[in-house]
């Protein structure tokens, strides 16, 4: 499969007959910069970069590359004037000259390089083929900063891959020399960024889970999840078995972040826009009703019945991972819209277990989490964006919404759309107060660097740091990754395991072809039926991005149904021996859905090129 090229990794290996090099080039560690002339970020870090020089030494190749301040005319000149130099020695000269400027790099400072290079002649105004080479080769920079995943000047990259550390030089240090816990966070944030890493992740638990659960430590490993855990106040006791902490509680973490991904979709994503809603909201609605009705066609009526909701779920993390893997060959369009058709998917399924998969309800406990909901929406109204407050009221909302006989998950969906959200912040100001802060910081001279910044400035670069970010988005931001490499790992571990057993077929027939056939064939139908309608209808229109074709590739994937479908399922058989038949039915389901839809994606390129 085609990967996509990760953003944080240098886009152009070093070239030495072509790039500005200094040091061997067999050193070990190489240090590209891409900066600019106008930028004093670029000017303030150069002394950082000269440090390292000598600190390393012969170890150290350093590498400039351009990159201008966009929008600065002067930057760009800079840039021209001492690209102009064909002389290695009298380029390094010059860019140090500029790159040690105290102040603004000027006019009369362009003026004496064109004045050098004229008498030098290295250079004539006249000499058109030269200065045209001049600016293709910063357009190649340029568009390999872009490349690479620069945003601003200076920008770094150890080793081919982004620095995004601080700037001082035991910082630098440490990245550079690849210390273990540099080493290691390294390696985790590059897998948690690469797309796939999610899908491969719960593959691997899930792999593990039906491994152990075939294995001679079966007995083992069940009665392990089976061992209760609680706590007592009292004559009053709490006690649920770890499994149960996991599916009831843990999995809150889970909803929670799907309740703030559905809030930021529909406030400021690709739902918020009617028109582009319709689309992916017909396709969810077709994709959930559809797979329920073939399902209930297929299975007898009885207890089965029940199992309705299971092949209703999507499993974003699945159907994602693999269009990822696909990399050019989806266009970002078509993701965008399954991502969408994912979102209003889990509604939909949150809906399903909140009213059809709930135990005996306790009014005395939901009226107590009712006042919960209702403290949450005045601290809500009241302006209060501390995140302790609705973090506290949502422990509490969880007890009363498990204990009052609702799916407890229900609990993290609320808490999501009572966490607020805030006016957009104004950045400009913001960054002109934290400059400010700074700057008279660091006329206290010497005791900035013994002690560090005052109590009160620190305080201060809190409540910016604070104003640039939403809580919701917050939350999210720290959330969504336990939810994705802790949460849903773990959910697969405990429930994927199913014993492989010829016992488990029998009688269970009708119930495993009514899963797996509502996943595979309903899915896709639900799917393209919904979204035929509504474009016949006039009510939305098919972006010419991807074909139909492809939208049915998309459809397929969606039939991967797996984690949503195995919490439905754990709510929908209490008899274990159809809980297995169930979960081998969602396995076979789901895997013949990804090996459908990505051989359906897999060549269905529309004419024109998706980059």
């Amino acid at each position: 499969m085609t990967l996509p090229t990760p953003t944080n990794r240098l886009d152009r290996a070093v070239d030495e007959a072509y790039d500005h090099v200094l040091g061997p080039s067999d050193a070990e560690i190489t240090l590209v910069e891409y900066g600019s002339y106008a930028d004093p970020a670029s000017r303030l870090t150069h002394g950082r970069v000269a440090a390292m020089r000598s600190q390393f030494g012969h170890r150290l190749r350093y590498v400039f590359r351009h990159r201008p301040v966009p929008g600065s005319d002067i930057a760009r000149r800079a840039a021209e004037l001492v690209e102009s130099y064909s002389d290695p020695v009298r380029f390094w000269n010059v860019h140090v000259s500029l790159i040690t400027q105290a102040d603004e790099v000027t006019e009369e400072h362009l003026h004496t390089i064109a004045a050098d290079l004229v008498l030098e002649g290295q250079a004539d105004s006249s000499d058109n083929d030269s200065f045209s080479r001049v600016r293709a080769r910063i357009d190649a920079d340029v568009e390999s900063a872009a490349a690479s995943g620069v945003l601003i000047t200076p920008t770094f990259f150890i080793n081919g891959r982004r620095y995004d550390g601080p700037w001082d030089a035991s910082s630098f240090s440490e990245a550079m020399l690849g210390s273990p816990g540099h080493v290691v966070h390294a390696v985790a944030l590059d897998f948690a960024k690469w797309a796939p890493s999610t899908g491969i992740l719960l593959l691997l638990t899930t792999v593990i889970a039906v491994v152990l659960a075939n294995s001679t430590f079966s007995s083992s490993f069940n009665d392990f999840w089976n061992l209760p855990l609680g706590f007592t106040f009292g004559s009053a006791a709490f006690e649920l078995s770890l499994r149960h902490w996991i599916n009831d509680g843990l999995l809150v973490i889970f909803f929670l972040v799907v309740g703030l991904e559905i809030k930021r979709e529909f406030t400021v994503g690709h739902l918020a826009d009617r028109s582009s809603m319709a689309l992916p909201v017909a396709a969810a609605i077709g994709g959930m009703v559809v797979p329920a009705l073939l399902y209930l066609i297929l299975v007898p009526a009885g207890v089965w019945s029940r199992g309705w909701g299971v092949p209703m779920a999507t499993d974003t993390a699945f159907a994602v991972a693999l269009i990822a893997m696909m990399g050019r060959r989806v266009p970002v369009e078509l993701r965008v819209f399954l991502t969408a058709a994912a979102i209003v998917d889990d509604i939909g399924a949150i809906i399903v277990v909140a009213i059809f998969y709930s135990s005996e309800l306790k009014l005395g406990y939901l009226g107590s989490a009712a006042a919960i909901v209702g403290l949450l929406a005045l601290l809500n109204r009241g302006g209060v964006y501390r995140a302790s407050p609705y973090v506290f009221l949502g422990a509490g909302l969880w007890a009363c919404v498990h204990t009052g006989g609702i799916h407890a998950t229900l609990a993290g969906i609320l808490l999501a759309f009572l966490i607020p959200t805030r006016p957009p912040p104004n950045p400009k100001a913001l960054m002109l107060q934290a400059d400010a802060i700074l700057t008279a910081e660091t006329k206290r001279g010497q005791e900035v660097f013994r002690y560090g910044p005052s109590e009160p400035s620190l305080e201060a670069l809190d409540a910016i740091h604070d104003r640039l970010e939403s809580p919701a988005d917050r939350m999210l931001r720290y959330v969504a990754p336990r939810s994705s490499y802790v949460v849903l790992p773990l959910f697969a571990l405990v429930n994927a395991g199913v014993v492989m057993d010829t016992d488990v077929f029998s009688g269970h027939a009708a119930l495993m072809i009514g899963v797996a056939a509502a996943l595979v064939i309903g899915k896709p139908l639900g799917f393209l039926a919904a979204t035929l309608l509504v474009v016949r209808l006039g009510i939305a229109a098919k972006p010419s991005a991807y074909s139909w074709r492809q939208l049915a590739g998309a459809g397929a994937l969606a039939g991967i149904g797996f984690t949503m479908s195995l919490f439905i399922a754990s709510q929908a058989f209490a008899v274990e021996a159809d809980f297995a038949a169930a979960k081998i039915a969602i396995f076979a389901g789901s895997v013949l859905s990804a090996v459908i839809g990505v051989g359906i994606l897999w060549n269905a390129r529309p004419e024109r090129d998706f980059r």
